[in-house]
Parts: C-alpha cells; sequence; structure tokens
C-alpha cells in the first residue's frame, strides 16, 4: 500500500479526472441536443440534473462513510461516474441521459465527499491551504481541459464519453492501492445531537460564513457558464469567440489556486477572501464598461479567475478552520450542498435579470452578488465564536 504522499496524489489525481469529465458534459450535450432540434430552455434545464444529484445524495454520505471508512466511499462514487459516461453510448434519449447526468451528480459527490474530508483531515494546520489549493487546481485543471473534448464529436458523438470513461476507470483503479482509513469519532467540539442532523446544525451553527464562499463560486462558475454566453450574443458578440473567452476563468485560477492557499496559511483565511471578493467586485464593475470588446472580456474573465476562482478552496479551508475533526465530513457535505444551491441559483437569479431588464449590464447582478457576500463575510467572520484559530 501506498504512503501518504503517494495516497494525495492519487486522491488529487482522481479529483482531476471528476474535473475533466464535468467539464466535458457540459458543452459535449449542449452541442449534442442542440444538433438534435432540443430548445435552448430544455437544454439549460438538463443541465441542472448533475447539480440535483449532488443535493440529492448529500443527507445520505455522512453514516456510510463513518461506518465503512474513505476508499469505499471514492470507489463507489468513481464507478457512479464512469459507469455513467459509458452509458452514454447506449441510447440517446433526453430523459435518460437526464438520469445519467443526475447519477454523475451522485457520483462525483460522493467522490469529492471522500476526498475532499481525507484530505482536509489528514493534513497539518500549517500546510492546510495549500493543500486544499491543490486540490482546487486539479478539479479546475481538469474542468478547463474537459470542454476541448467537445472536438471529438466530430469523429463521433459517442468518442468523447468513450475517452473520459476510459480516463476516469483507470485513474480510480489507482484507489485499490491505497489503505482504508476511518474518520475522526470525537473532538473536544460537542454538538446537541450524535446523529447526522445534530451534526448538520452544529456544523451549519458554528461554520455557516465559510460556506458562502462555495454558494459564490457555485453561482459564479454556473452564472459565467450558462448565463453569459446568452447576454453576450445578444450583445453582438460570436458564439466561437465566446467560447475561447469563457475558459479563461477556470484555466486562470489554476495559477493562482495554490499561491492564495499559501497566502491564507500564513495570513488567515478572512483576509485572503475579503481581497479576492473585493478585487472580483472591481473587475466585473469593469466589465460593465468594457462588455462589447473582446479583448476587454478576455481580461476581464482571466483577472476574475485568478481572484475568485479559488473561491471553493478558500472556503474549504475556512471550514476546516472553524471545525473540529469529528464535524469535518458534515461540513464537506455541506460545502457541496452550497456550491449546488450556488450553481442552481445562480442561473436562475441572472436569467431573470437579463430577462426583466435587457437594457442593462449581466455583469450589474454579478458586481452585486460578490459585494452581498463580502459584507456579509466582514460582518460575521471576525465573531470571537469563529475564531477558532485568531
Amino acid at each position: 500500500m501506498v504512503g501518504p504522499k503517494a495516497r494525495f496524489a492519487i486522491l488529487v489525481t482522481i479529483v482531476g479526472i471528476s474535473g475533466l469529465s464535468q467539464g466535458m458534459l457540459l458543452p459535449v450535450i449542449a452541442v449534442l441536443l442542440e444538433q438534435n432540434g432540443i430548445s435552448s430552455s430544455i437544454n439549460g434545464l438538463h443541465a441542472t440534473a448533475l447539480y440535483i444529484g449532488i443535493l440529492v445524495i448529500s443527507p445520505f454520505l455522512e453514516k456510510p462513510l463513518r461506518t465503512y471508512g474513505y476508499k469505499p466511499l471514492i470507489l463507489i462514487g468513481g464507478a457512479l461516474v464512469f459507469l455513467s459516461l459509458f452509458f452514454f453510448t447506449i441510447w440517446e434519449s433526453l430523459w435518460f441521459w437526464f438520469v445519467l447526468r443526475m447519477m454523475i451528480g451522485i457520483g462525483d459527490n460522493i467522490l469529492h465527499f471522500g476526498t475532499q474530508t481525507w484530505i482536509t483531515t489528514t493534513t497539518d494546520e500549517k500546510n492546510r491551504g495549500r493543500n486544499i489549493a491543490v486540490y482546487g487546481l486539479m478539479f479546475a485543471l481538469g474542468f478547463a481541459i474537459g470542454p476541448l473534448m467537445t472536438s471529438l464529436i466530430q469523429f463521433s458523438p459517442t468518442l468523447p464519453f468513450v475517452v473520459s470513461g476510459v480516463m476516469c476507470l483507470i485513474v480510480w483503479s489507482l484507489m485499490f492501492f491505497v489503505r482504508n482509513e476511518l474518520p475522526v469519532q470525537d473532538d473536544g467540539m460537542q454538538v446537541t445531537s450524535t446523529r447526522s442532523l445534530g451534526r448538520f446544525i452544529g456544523t451549519i451553527k458554528y461554520a455557516w460564513v465559510a460556506f458562502l464562499a462555495p454558494f459564490a463560486y457555485g453561482f459564479l462558475e454556473a452564472s459565467l457558464h450558462g448565463n453569459f454566453p446568452v447576454y453576450a450574443m445578444r450583445i453582438g458578440h460570436d458564439v466561437s469567440m465566446i467560447s475561447l473567452i469563457i475558459p479563461c476563468f477556470a484555466a486562470a485560477s489554476i495559477i493562482s489556486s495554490i499561491p492564495l492557499g499559501i497566502l491564507s496559511d500564513k495570513i488567515g483565511r478572512r483576509k485572503v477572501l475579503a481581497f479576492v471578493l473585493t478585487g472580483g467586485m472591481l473587475i466585473f464593475a469593469v466589465a460593465v464598461m468594457v462588455e462589447h470588446s473582446v479583448v476587454g472580456l478576455f481580461i476581464v474573465f482571466a483577472l476574475s479567475g485568478l481572484l475568485v476562482g479559488s473561491l471553493f478552496s478558500l472556503g474549504m479551508s475556512f471550514m476546516t478552520d472553524l471545525l473540529p475533526k469529528s464535524l469535518l465530513p458534515a461540513g464537506n457535505i455541506l460545502c457541496g450542498v452550497f456550491f449546488s444551491l450556488g450553481s442552481i441559483s445562480g442561473p436562475a437569479l441572472s436569467g431573470v435579470y437579463i430577462e426583466l431588464f435587457p437594457g442593462y449590464s449581466f455583469f450589474y447582478v454579478i458586481t452585486a452578488f460578490l459585494g452581498i457576500v463580502l459584507i456579509l463575510i466582514l460582518m460575521f467572520a471576525q465573531k470571537p465564536q469563529l475564531e477558532k484559530h485568531a
């Protein structure tokens, strides 16, 4: 069996391949449904299946983890992902694909929950931000590479699913070289109940402010990928150019993820979160003035990715600071839940905004949203009961 360093490498590699499969699914299925004459509204609703899957499975993850350990959960989640990818090739049906997307959401959440909790509970405090940043970097790298598989459709509509499925299977098999472990069961801080509901209540009580970051990341990612293309076409931008602008957000986050994580280890999560949110808010405010310029949009997406592209990993590090190890499984579940809620509410709110205020910039809603999150973090992250490591 491999040692701790090799185990960490295997866990983050699995996360990277998971990001690749998610990044591939969004554009590939959108293109295939569009080619089959499916309306854009149905196409958009179809994309929510993955996030529905994440929400559906979330309440049922903690007990199996505490009973069976990390390895079995990661194996089950990975198997659900690659089997679902292969099943895309056997029957082309709108509802069948919706179910498969939901199954991938379930599998990905199981997989991410297991890997996140294993990493956060076994990393010492001084390296926590760095290691979680590596975790976020690998997912972002996979998510940025995934859309490139769209070009494989010209050879065969099933080829992207086969290639990503095989890659998932190969990396998934590495888990057989990792020794299983069980999470920490007890710690100094007590919650009102030992049951899952009590743990969730206790987790939200102590670390709700940290969950604002993954919620904001989900809101941003889904809005920029789902609503911005619609708005950009309405103001005259070419579809081919839009497809090049959007990946700049995820690609730029790859560059800054580890430096921001290390910086947060040194000066604190709250200060770094305030910095990236302030910078992101100012950049999107400038976007209102340069949105008709292709070059301006490239710069906006790159600079915003450098800052707010790391919100998820920074929020996860912050959550880990605020909670005892016994509540980290529930905390990691809630990170996924809040990310999913942001991913669902972002496109819904932004879509309504675009329809109701056609004469106003799409970037106003992004700027206002980041401002609200910044104010909440500045107001509540400094409360004494939240500052375990002040």
